[in-house]
């Protein structure tokens, strides 16, 4: 099997739009990419199982704006909205700058079309030690079911139950055509923790063709 291009940036500023929106000069950039990276690691650790699709960066000279794609806002935004507040104020730290931090949470409508959540999802029922057969079938079986998917592919590979040797196992159905690039694929991977070592699990959905780019 020949080496591809990962599914999300061989599409990239053809029908999928870019995650971090901003302009900046040579010395600017290299700074932006690496607050961008921190800001994204925060997220992650600090909300490690909110279900969040992906996170979209927006900077104008004195603001940045932050919006967290996730499957579960409340847990998220927290009662009261502190949940907000303590991340605030976590990035303000870690960056370290006079900048505006602003945070705003979009809830995603159906989990099983975002790639994101569905790997970690498989991931959190690897490492609570279920058998990966059924956590394949499962999830494979929820994401089919939406009638805007037209094929989705789930890939494993490491010490699967805890067997000797590493080897993959994947299941698919319906097509992805992997190499079209008007095919709408959303692509992600995660690492699941278990006794035995970790597994990597991978997915992607395929959604249809989308003839250009949709700015939100």
């Amino acid at each position: 099997m020949g080496n591809k291009v990962q599914a999300n940036l061989y599409r990239l500023g053809v029908i999928h739009d870019w995650k971090s929106r901003w302009f900046g000069g040579k010395k600017q950039m290299v700074e932006y990419l690496k607050q961008d990276e921190k800001i994204r690691s925060v997220i992650a650790n600090h909300l490690p199982n909110a279900g969040i699709s992906y996170v979209g960066i927006e900077r104008s000279p004195q603001n940045l704006h932050i919006t967290i794609h996730t499957s579960k806002a409340g847990m998220v935004i927290g009662r009261g909205g502190t949940g907000i507040d303590e991340l605030k104020a976590k990035l303000k730290r870690v960056m370290k700058s006079k900048t505006e931090v602003n945070v705003t949470v979009e809830e995603v409508k159906n989990p099983n079309e975002s790639a994101p959540i569905v790997a970690e999802t498989i991931a959190n029922q690897l490492e609570k030690r279920m058998p990966f057969r059924r956590v394949l079938k499962q999830n494979l079986s929820n994401v089919a079911q939406n009638n805007s998917v037209e094929g989705v592919r789930i890939a494993l590979s490491g010490r699967l139950d805890g067997s000797e040797m590493s080897r993959s196992e994947y299941a698919t159905e319906g097509k992805i055509p992997l190499t079209t690039i008007r095919a709408d694929i959303d692509y992600a991977q995660k690492t699941a923790y278990t006794k035995y070592g970790t597994v990597g699990v991978k997915v992607w959905i395929y959604k249809g063709e989308k003839l250009e780019l949709e700015r939100k």
